[in-house]
């Protein structure tokens, strides 16, 4: 039961992420940290630490080498690497992560490709509310192919692996 109390703070701050991440292409390093926290507070009650630390560690040694190729930003790293000990350190739970996490990507990818095809490009300008002043300047990181949101994706499949162990935990 607390570890499924756990994984609501932990959707809420994947969630932020997520709109961050969407609206200025960062993810502010304090907020790994926190799910990072909350990771360690899950596997020590699940008595299951240190293999958590492991999958963490493995998984954070690869994004890094990902980072370093240029395909990743920093922050998406550190956001992956922490949120891996959200889910228990098994094969099945990590793999289903993983694939979720790729499967987000890669349909935010089709997305924003698709709407580079479609989207034209803004005025620029500084008038109008904050929503129209996102909007503009979304759809000029849509029309020049810039970076992705990613943490959308690490977020959308971290509570995608998450909603079975909640419901497992209260059941």
């Amino acid at each position: 039961m607390v570890i499924a109390l756990l994984a609501v703070p932990a959707a809420g701050l994947l969630g932020y992420a997520a709109l961050h991440d969407l609206a200025v292409r960062t993810v502010p390093n304090w907020l790994p940290g926190l799910v990072l926290l909350l990771g360690i507070c899950a596997r020590l009650l699940d008595h299951d630490l240190l293999s958590g630390l492991i999958v963490a560690a493995v998984a954070f040694a690869v994004l890094f080498c990902i980072w370093v190729a240029g395909a990743m930003g920093g922050g998406d790293v550190k956001l992956w690497a922490a949120t891996v000990l959200l889910v228990p350190p098994g094969w099945q739970p990590q793999f289903a992560f993983f694939v979720n996490v790729v499967l987000a990507g890669g349909l935010l990818a089709l997305l924003y490709l698709g709407l580079s095809l479609v989207v034209p490009r803004p005025r620029a300008t500084l008038q109008g509310s904050r929503l129209r002043r996102f909007l503009r300047v979304e759809q000029w990181r849509i029309g020049r192919r810039g970076p992705l949101p990613y943490a959308c994706a690490i977020a959308a499949g971290a509570i995608a692996a998450l909603i079975p162990q909640f419901h497992t935990n209260l059941g």
